[in-house]
Order: C-alpha cells, then sequence, then structure tokens
C-alpha cells in the first residue's frame, strides 16, 4: 500500500475545498433570491454587516457615553446658574421685606417730625448694640460732624429711648434707657407723682422715689417730667408692669415704651426745650435750661 506525503494530502484537500468554494460562488453568482438579488450579494451584504455590528455597538455605546457627559456637565452648569439665580432671588426679596418693614419706621418718623416741626432734631440710624452685663447701649450714625453733643436725648416717635454718652467724629454711644447707669426725671401721668426712672441691666428698668402711700396702677403710663435737663417734658417713658411696697419707697417696674431690642431709626433731640404742641394738644409747660456745661451723668431730681 502506497502511502502519500503529507504535503500531497493537503494540496489535494485545498484544491478540493477551493474546488467546491467555488462551485458555491458560481451557484450563488447565477441564483436569485426572492426580491431579484443575487445571492452572492445577498451573502456579501450579511458579511459585512455581521462585522460592522460589533464596531457599530462599540460606536454606539461610546457616543452614548459621551453625550451622557456632555448633557452631564450642561446639566450641572445648568443647575450652578439656576443656584445662583435662585440665591440673587433670595437676597432681592430680604432687600424688598427689609425696605417694606422699614416703611412704616420711616412714616411714623415723618409723622413725629412733622408733629413737631418747631422742635430741632435729628434722625440717625442704629449700626451697632452692646449688651454686656448690665451695660445696654447702641452706636448710631451721627456723631461731632452733626452737632451732636453729650447728653442730648434720644428717642423714637413710641417713647424715650436714652441719651448720648460718647460723640465721636461720625458716630455717637447711646447709653440706654435699661442701662443701669442710665436715669431719666419721670412722673405718673395720673397722679403726677414724680420720681426717677432707672435701668436695671434687666429688660425693664425701674421707677424710684414713689412714696408707699401713692396709688399706682399696673399699665399707668410714665411720662418724663423734664426734670433732669434732658428730655423736655411729658414723652413717653414706658407703663407700670408691676408693683410693690417698699421701705420706704414702692418698687414699681417698668416696661419700656420704645422698643429697646428692635431700634434701627431713632431721633436726636438737639434742644432741651419743651415741646411744642401738636395739632390738637395743649402745650406742655417748657422747662427752663440752665447755664454751665452738662454733666457726663447729670443727677436726675
Amino acid at each position: 500500500m502506497t502511502v502519500l506525503p503529507i504535503a500531497t494530502r493537503h494540496r489535494s484537500l485545498a484544491l478540493l475545498t477551493g474546488v467546491v468554494v467555488a462551485q458555491v460562488l458560481l451557484l450563488a453568482v447565477q441564483i436569485r433570491a426572492e426580491n431579484q438579488v443575487r445571492l452572492i450579494r445577498v451573502w456579501a451584504v450579511s458579511a459585512v454587516a455581521l462585522a460592522q455590528e460589533p464596531y457599530t455597538m462599540v460606536v454606539d455605546r461610546a457616543s452614548s457615553v459621551w453625550n451622557g457627559y456632555v448633557s452631564l456637565r450642561q446639566t450641572r452648569r445648568e443647575n450652578e446658574n439656576l443656584r445662583a439665580e435662585i440665591s440673587e432671588l433670595r437676597l432681592r426679596a430680604s432687600k424688598l421685606e427689609s425696605q417694606a418693614g422699614e416703611a412704616p419706621r420711616l412714616a411714623a418718623l415723618l409723622e413725629f417730625r412733622e408733629s413737631y416741626a418747631g422742635l430741632p432734631m435729628l434722625a440717625a440710624r442704629v449700626i451697632g448694640s452692646s449688651a454686656t452685663g448690665g451695660s445696654r447701649t447702641i452706636t448710631i450714625n451721627r456723631g461731632r460732624r452733626d452737632a451732636l453733643a453729650p447728653n442730648l436725648g434720644v428717642i423714637t416717635p413710641e417713647g424715650v429711648v436714652g441719651k448720648i454718652l460718647e460723640v465721636y467724629e461720625d458716630t455717637s454711644q447711646v447709653l440706654l434707657l435699661t442701662d443701669r447707669e442710665s436715669g431719666v426725671g419721670s412722673l405718673l401721668a395720673a397722679t403726677r407723682s414724680q420720681g426717677v426712672v432707672r435701668g436695671s441691666g434687666e429688660p425693664e428698668a425701674v421707677l424710684h422715689y414713689v412714696i408707699n402711700d401713692e396709688t399706682v396702677a399696673v399699665g399707668e403710663q410714665i411720662l418724663t417730667s423734664g426734670q433732669d435737663r434732658i428730655f423736655p417734658r411729658d414723652l413717653p417713658v414706658g407703663r407700670v408692669s408691676a408693683v410693690q411696697t417698699g421701705n420706704p419707697f414702692k418698687l414699681i417696674r417698668v416696661r419700656p415704651a420704645a422698643r429697646l431690642d428692635r431700634l434701627e431709626l431713632v431721633i436726636v433731640l438737639l434742644s432741651q426745650r419743651g415741646l411744642p404742641a401738636a395739632p390738637g394738644q395743649e402745650a406742655p409747660q417748657p422747662v427752663a435750661e440752665q447755664p454751665g456745661p452738662r454733666e457726663k451723668h447729670p443727677p436726675a431730681n
């Protein structure tokens, strides 16, 4: 038996395979599919489509990832812009709300100014405050340039705030009614009994030197007496919040008429003479000013 070499067997197999492939191709060229397209073309298109499918899948996936990245960056940028716009709108809303809240205070100051047009006064804005221990002070944006001086009275349309303590070039420090070093000559509106309202370092002040025999009711109004040479007469100081019998004088707690915890705009009285009469009111008796320099803390009688 003759054994063919391996190379010869492979050559024969290759030749046979080539003949078969050629025959199949010839048949594919001659045979037409149902749509009158040659079978060889159908095979070619299918082969190309099969080869392109992985590439197309990779390209589509890469394109999707890229588009998602771009969209994410754009969305992030839009979110940042929206946040900035929201912050700006909130700031504007806050400013508008603040201005809306300030309008009634300005209207009250204007009404007070028009009611007492004959009394020299100056509006000031509160720019700082201090409350340590028994000390209660605020800082206003008026000073020596505005002809302010120590011991000038500071009020709001609601009532007494305090007095100028220290004056600087463009600012001044105001000692509030509730400070322990503060004192305002006062009287009870109903009986005209006089005393001194002094601060206690707390939200309420205390009316001193009213005898125990005096009838004092809770809620009774307390006015300035004008005897301290700082405030004109009959300005609101506060109302009685509590009364106790003491030795030898009553212990009378006073709730200030002015909201000392919410001060934003105040009025500095540039004169110590009495208030002129407001429309429809009887003019209070003026308090005579005495010559000589003002003391830093003048005693209240």
